[in-house]
């Protein structure tokens, strides 16, 4: 057994039933699949039956602990060589694995440190065209170089987006896959609750191992469905990048404060609104930008107007939740758990 497929899921039966039928779509068929339902109330049990012939699929549940120890808890009864963590939000293009194996096996992957082979890897999202004028919006959000896509080494394959990223590249939770054997040696996924993936790339490069950018191996990535769920998850983004700072020192780039320095300025520009019109010129003109590149890149003006809000929400979600986790665990001295328990720390 070449992969092994890990898909922890919280009550979202119809989103796994779509990732199932997509992976009983793959052109490569080395590989199995470990569902691993943390605590819900709303089991995919019925649904994973439903592909028990087709796939070589492993059905689990257990009590809630979060994202990071489901994976875990998946990768310690998995069987391939590498360990594919998907997000149950996810569905993928036919050809993934392909992608996936062809670039193993090619001596054209090369690691962002090194010539030598890498033992992780991670690859891009993009909004699928059947995804709400909302979902759209929040793809463009995290993927735009106009907000953190530019940070995060967002890119979108659909829509030919192949500028840098600010910052290095870390696999993320919702297409990355280790070689199995380096997860375990890590102890896989800590017990974070948000920003786990992170935490385990940064384990992963100071432990010495390489990564890689697999550009080909994409998925479709829903996110959330509105505004609100939106907001709440990337507040938590925030609070994980002082968290991952305090784990991880130095780790902190100047990248990392433009949310918060974002933030900061809107609040400050709209302060002065009253006094001086002219202080919305710039809220405005970075309106205005989104808009036509997000009306450009989805070829929707809905999804561009869509796509100021969102953005907002992205960025301003962001540096709030960064501003709220400096205060507590940099001035008042909290630690992780104590100072973010009611967030995501059950």
């Amino acid at each position: 057994m070449n992969y092994s497929i890990i898909v922890p899921v919280y009550n979202r039966p119809d989103e796994v039933d779509e990732l199932l039928q997509s992976l009983c779509q793959q052109t490569v068929k080395d590989f199995e699949v470990i569902v691993v339902e943390d605590g819900s109330t709303v089991t995919c049990k019925d649904v994973c039956d439903k592909y028990a012939d087709i796939l070589h699929l492993y059905y689990y549940a257990k009590p809630n602990s979060g994202p990071g120890q489901s994976r875990n808890y998946g990768a310690e009864r998995a069987h391939g060589e590498w360990l594919i963590v998907l997000d149950s939000d996810v569905v993928l293009p036919k050809d993934y694995l392909s992608a996936v194996d062809n670039n193993l096996q090619s001596s054209n992957l090369k690691s962002q440190t090194s010539n030598l082979n890498p033992q992780c890897f991670g690859g891009p999202d993009a909004a699928h065209p059947s995804f709400t004028p909302v979902q759209k919006a929040i793809s463009y959000s995290m993927t735009s170089f106009f907000t953190t896509g530019g940070i995060r080494g967002g890119s979108s394959p659909l829509r030919g987006d192949k500028r840098g990223a600010l910052d290095k590249f870390y696999p993320r939770s919702y297409n990355m896959g280790i070689r199995r054997e380096v997860y375990q040696k890590l102890g896989g996924f800590s017990k974070m609750r948000f920003g786990e993936d992170i935490d385990f790339s940064y384990r992963i490069v100071e432990a010495g191992y390489k990564t890689a950018l697999i550009p080909d191996a994409w998925v479709w990535h829903k996110r959330r469905t509105d505004m609100k769920k939106f907001f709440r998850q990337v507040y938590n983004s925030g609070i994980a990048r002082i968290n991952l700072t305090k784990r991880h020192p130095g780790t902190l780039k100047l990248v990392h404060l433009l949310p918060t320095v974002f933030t900061i300025g809107v609040i400050s520009l709209l302060l002065l609104s009253p006094f001086c019109l002219l202080a919305l010129v710039p809220i405005l003109l970075y309106s205005g930008i989104i808009f036509i590149d997000s009306s450009i890149k989805n070829r929707s003006l809905r999804v561009g107007l869509l796509s100021i809000p969102a953005a907002f929400t992205q960025l301003m979600g962001y540096g709030f939740g960064f501003i709220e986790a400096w205060w507590k665990r940099c001035v008042l001295g909290k630690d992780e758990f104590q100072a973010f328990e009611k967030n995501f720390y059950k």
